[in-house]
């Protein structure tokens, strides 16, 4: 909001950096001392008296803008569309089906057995469409970093009366922690969570307790049918909205499978 031509130059050029996903490493350093000490220049702030602002300012620069990269980097994934020709894209997702279901082998490529985990037909590529490459990242990391909680929602997918198709809900998850990402919603976790820069990694945190907390959530409700998920996923999104108003909010999966 800054009238003074020295901030907006500087703010235009963070935007920048950020937006093009280069503010890392040794770039990240320099540009997080270049915007301390214009501030201190044009705002005469002597760093021997207010020793803490360089300190304070410094981490701010770092999650603001570390945030915005972030965006960068989600949207990036985001567009980018499945490809079954693209090596990296089918070796996740055959790494997907590993974790979820260690031990079943495939039959083929384009088999039935994806539907096991939640896909709606034979080809999972097709389901990919709406969040594109970000989707199965989510999947995939939930599936690695939380495996045993993975596996616990995977079988609450299974249940006789209260199942539902668990890679289906997952996209439909990512959909919303991507939402919460871009309308700003999510910066109470990821600045209250983020020590440095906030990182794709933390991301799919993110993502993990949302769709952990949403099985928890959805066995909860007891749904006639899976024709209630809308009504069911509206309503965890206007409990998870509510909570990230706490400005201490710092989501967890459950430590007793967290840890295990």
């Amino acid at each position: 909001m800054s009238k003074c031509p020295q901030i907006i130059q500087l703010s235009q050029h963070l935007n920048h950096v950020s937006d093009n996903q280069r503010f890392a490493g040794a770039n990240q350093k320099e540009l997080t001392n270049g915007a301390i000490n214009t501030v201190m220049l044009v705002k005469k702030i002597n760093p021997k008296i207010h020793f803490q602002f360089v300190i304070s300012f410094g981490q701010c620069v770092e999650q603001i803008w570390g945030y915005r990269q972030l965006l960068a980097e989600v949207e990036e994934l985001r567009k980018t569309t499945y490809d079954a020709d693209n090596f990296r894209h089918e070796e996740k997702l055959y790494d997907l089906w590993a974790k979820l279901m260690p031990n079943e082998v495939l039959d083929g490529r384009i088999t039935k057995q994806w539907q096991y985990i939640g896909f709606q037909g034979d080809d999972p590529k097709t389901d990919f469409r709406g969040m594109g490459l970000l989707g199965l990242e989510n999947l995939l990391a939930f599936a690695t970093e939380y495996r045993e909680a993975a596996s616990h929602v995977l079988s609450h997918s299974h249940h006789p009366v209260y199942g539902y198709a668990f890679a289906i809900v997952g996209i439909n998850l990512t959909k919303l922690a991507w939402t919460l990402l871009q309308q700003g919603d999510a910066k109470t976790y990821f600045y209250n969570t983020a020590r440095n820069l906030p990182t794709i990694k933390l991301f799919h945190q993110f993502y993990s307790y949302l769709f952990y907390e949403f099985d928890r959530y959805w066995l909860e409700c007891k749904p006639k049918d899976i024709m209630e998920f809308s009504s069911i996923k509206d309503s965890f999104e206007s409990n998870v909205r509510n909570a990230l108003q706490d400005p201490t909010a710092v989501f967890r999966i459950n430590l007793s499978v967290d840890t295990i």
